[in-house]
């Protein structure tokens, strides 16, 4: 019987002894949630789990493109398309990506994550060629400008990935788990380069019709083991390798609130973790806010909600609040500690 075991976070100042630091992070836990697809959920202490999984869900996670992971990291969105489900358009002429860059670095952004091909619900797949034209040259000017933030490509193909990175860009963000292209796990191996694999159920075209699991945390959780393997298989380190459960990719409302709810399960798979969920569709729907940035005060409480899970990334659009709120959210936590 496959088990699977999610830590359960905490942050609380009043530590027991013997209770393990989660992934080397700001979160501890002394009892594990275990999940299988044959049995009910049950408790364990954390002791009692085997030396295999404590060692992948206590191992501190290597730095990724120059962040240290002991620390939660925004990854500023810069969507450079016309078509983006909440900022479609806003930063498609360069010179406004540019500006957009320099804002989210200057408002507390660790990261940008540069993209020319929106994956929204329905989207069309745009040529490499049209991709690579809307993302090399914003890249290079950032670069050229002084910007040292590092920069990820948000691209599922080579051509796309290779040009980013000659430009200047340090990850490849695949959404979908590099399955697309099949060259592209290689380059980035070749390239010494750390990568994003996120799960999606289908493609854009098609993931928001009618998505289905038997379980959708196991299930998600078995995508990404999967996916990590070839990765590693392909020459990509594990240490280099950061997880996303793809949240609003292939799922309703109810899937991305069960896999929100178990997040911390994710850890076990020895990598860091990001969470993107920040403006989707369910925010606005549970939270009763109109499209685009009328969702930040929802995306800022999932995102939170993440860091309590110790979720080591966060991919926000709206930078400047997020950091403020996850300023004042860290100063609580270590204020917990004063006597």
């Amino acid at each position: 019987m496959s088990q699977y075991y999610r830590p359960i976070a905490q942050t609380d100042p009043h530590r027991p002894a013997g209770a393990m630091t989660l992934a080397g992070g700001w979160t501890w836990f002394d009892r594990v949630e275990v999940l299988s697809r044959e049995a009910p959920p049950r408790l364990i202490p954390a002791a009692d789990l085997p030396d295999g999984a404590r060692a992948r869900l206590c191992a501190p996670r290597e730095a990724i493109a120059g962040m240290a992971m002991d620390a939660p990291r925004l990854m500023g969105i810069l969507n450079i398309t016309p078509d983006s489900f909440s900022d479609g358009g806003a930063h498609f002429a360069p010179d406004a990506a540019q500006a957009h860059a320099r804002a989210m670095a200057e408002a507390g952004a660790d990261i940008i994550d540069v993209g020319g091909e929106s994956t929204r619900p329905g989207a069309d797949e745009i040529a490499p060629d049209e991709e690579q034209r809307r993302t090399a040259p914003v890249i290079a000017a950032m670069r050229a400008a002084g910007l040292r933030t590092p920069i990820s490509i948000d691209t599922r193909k080579r051509t796309v990935a290779q040009a980013a990175v000659a430009a200047g860009a340090d990850l490849v963000n695949d959404v979908s788990g590099f399955t697309f292209d099949e060259t592209l796990a290689g380059y980035c191996a070749e390239a010494g380069l750390p990568v994003c694999a996120m799960h999606t159920q289908g493609n854009p075209q098609t993931m928001q019709r009618d998505p289905r699991y038997g379980d959708v945390v196991l299930d998600v959780y078995d995508f990404l083991a999967d996916r990590v393997a070839a990765l590693v298989a392909a020459g990509i380190p594990r240490a280099r390798i950061v997880v996303d459960p793809g949240i609003g990719f292939g799922k309703t409302q109810a899937h991305n609130l069960a896999l929100l709810a178990r997040l911390s399960v994710f850890h076990g798979l020895g990598c860091a973790v990001l969470l993107g969920a920040s403006r989707k569709r369910f925010i606005g729907d549970i939270g009763a806010a109109a499209p685009g940035a009328a969702r930040v005060h929802g995306s800022i409480a999932v995102a939170l909600a993440g860091v309590a899970q110790g979720v080591q990334i966060l991919r926000v659009h709206d930078v400047g609040e997020t950091r403020s709120a996850l300023n004042l959210w860290q100063a609580v936590e270590a204020g917990g500690g004063a006597r």
